[in-house]
């Protein structure tokens, strides 16, 4: 019996189209993130017991994905849970510093200053893999340059920030480790099992950021139920919804394009410091987060060429 090609079982390539595209899914994640600083910010810890936390409480979350995911895929190779390791102990790198931004320079600029990865990722790529950046973005990387710049308060006074000089330091600290951490991220990533790697990423992450934390400004283990109620949304919106997006959505897209969409984490985060901890940004500072949304959009979004529109004429 011949059947019908509208009866026919939907193609692989059709179901891959029903999927949200790459970078508006890892747009998605880059806001979940966004939210983490606030509720970090909220929850009143030491980076040690913020960074621990956010990381025991999400672990429950990803084992439960990563199990569901391991019906379908074999179990990671070895050389990607090395990685994977050697990702988690940055990623713990990054969330101790960046956590002690947060107290020092606020948690909207705080997050800005972090995301200088945007220049150091595709650098980092071009170097090591040899991968091709595209003239779109490099004409883009000043614009974006100018945006941090600007949000930072460097320029025109900042509008938060108690400690302004010691948090653009931790910042820039932890850009260096969010920087290789989201290179290895996405190495990882591209060898399947994205989600079990991202299970070995946190699980080492929260190990060093116990031992780490411990020696720096101490961990409390019994930090209250307040916090813990805001860590546990750090761990859920940003650790595991968010960063899964980020981590399973990176390897599809070239590195340029991955580091730039990320730049809508430090954007959220101003405007959501404004709103829930009434941090208020100078002219200055809201001027390049314009800037930094304006970069991400144009320097990723494919313009039509010249030469398709001619032809439809």
């Amino acid at each position: 019996m011949r059947i019908r090609q509208s009866e026919a079982p939907a193609s692989a390539e059709h179901q891959v189209r029903l999927i949200p595209r790459p970078a508006l899914t890892l747009a998605i994640g880059a806001l979940l993130v966004s939210v983490s600083s606030v509720l970090i910010d909220l929850s009143a810890v030491s980076p040690g017991t913020a960074s621990f936390y956010r990381c025991l409480l999400a672990l429950p979350f990803l084992l439960a994905l990563a199990w569901y995911e391991r019906r379908d895929q074999a179990r990671p190779a070895r050389r990607a849970g090395l990685v994977a390791a050697i990702a988690g102990a940055f990623f713990a790198g990054d969330m101790l510093l960046w956590t002690q931004a947060i107290a020092e320079v606020g948690a909207g600029l705080s997050t800005v200053l972090v995301n200088v990865q945007v220049v150091l990722v595709p650098l980092l790529a071009w170097l090591v893999d040899r991968e091709r950046v595209t003239r779109r973005y490099l004409y883009w990387v000043p614009v974006l340059i100018v945006g941090v710049v600007l949000s930072s308060g460097i320029l025109g006074g900042a509008g938060v920030g108690s400690e302004p000089v010691a948090g653009t330091v931790h910042a820039l600290l932890a850009a260096v480790c969010y920087t290789a951490f989201l290179y290895l991220l996405r190495r990882g990533g591209s060898r399947g099992s994205p989600v079990q790697n991202y299970v070995v990423v946190i699980a080492v992450a929260g190990l060093v950021s116990l031992v780490a934390g411990a020696l720096w400004r101490g961990v409390d283990l019994a930090p209250g139920w307040a916090p813990i109620g805001w860590l546990l949304g750090v761990a859920v919106a940003g650790t595991v919804l968010g960063w899964l997006l980020v981590a399973t959505m990176s390897p599809r897209l070239p590195s340029h394009v991955g580091a730039v969409l990320l730049m809508l984490t430090p954007v959220g985060a101003v405007i959501l410091g404004a709103i829930v901890l009434g941090e208020r940004p100078t002219i200055v500072q809201l001027a390049g987060c314009g800037l930094i949304l304006a970069g991400a959009y144009l320097g990723t979004h494919r313009l039509p060429h010249r030469s398709r529109a001619r032809a439809d004429d």
